[in-house]
């Protein structure tokens, strides 16, 4: 069993922190607005804690990223102290909104939110995953009719077995993880939300994931 924190209390955050918690894992949703945790205590499994985003930094061991990804940079840079040594797991993607709110331009083109969270946090150990599919497809990827894939990018060896690891609790198999190398590498899977808004308007929000086939 593991401390898992988690940043964000909104679809991903909630649909990863039931799953998580259901494998056997102590979970904390970082929410941060106190009047949302009744609501939200109401709908995901009871064994789920609360507190706001400080103390879910903190006190978790591991600590994932699932706030909006366009303000990810300013929240967490926030959170040097409390993250410091851990491990983040960055599931978001930094856009900003086209016209009709799905995802438009990338905020960091040439980079990624991933890089820039690592810069900005020399002392927490960053991996990137789950950016590429649905938030429904993180914690049910055998749904799917074709296996999809789950990408991690990172520049440390053991924190990317110990991401791979929980992937497999969210019920992902090994041979659906690819690893793609060192942090600079999640630039390229940051890059592939810019083919989600032409799916979503055309097929609506069906579970999907940009993978990699053999």
């Amino acid at each position: 069993m593991t401390s898992i924190g988690i940043l964000g209390a909104g679809r991903v955050g909630t649909n990863l922190a039931g799953k998580l918690s259901a494998a056997g894992h102590r979970v904390t949703l970082g929410v941060r607005n106190s009047e949302e945790t009744p609501a939200l205590a109401a709908d995901i499994a009871p064994r789920i804690a609360f507190a706001d985003q400080r103390t879910t930094a903190r006190t978790a061991s591991i600590v994932i990223n699932a706030t909006p990804g366009d303000t990810s940079l300013d929240r967490l840079a926030g959170l040097r102290t409390e993250l410091s040594g851990k491990l983040l797991v960055d599931v978001s993607n930094a856009t900003r909104d086209a016209d009709d709110g799905l995802p438009g331009d990338l905020c960091y083109p040439g980079s990624s939110l991933a890089e820039q969270l690592q810069a900005a946090l020399p002392d927490t150990r960053v991996v990137k995953t789950l950016n590429t599919m649905l938030f429904m497809v993180m914690t049910a990827p055998e749904t799917l009719a074709t296996p999809p894939t789950a990408y991690l990018s990172g520049d440390d060896q053991n924190a990317k077995k110990t991401v791979a690891g929980l992937l497999g609790d969210l019920g992902w198999q090994p041979a659906w993880i690819q690893d793609l190398g060192g942090i600079t590498t999640a630039r390229a899977t940051e890059a592939m939300i810019l083919v989600v808004p032409h799916i979503l308007r055309r097929h609506g929000f069906e579970p999907f994931a940009v993978s990699l086939a053999r």
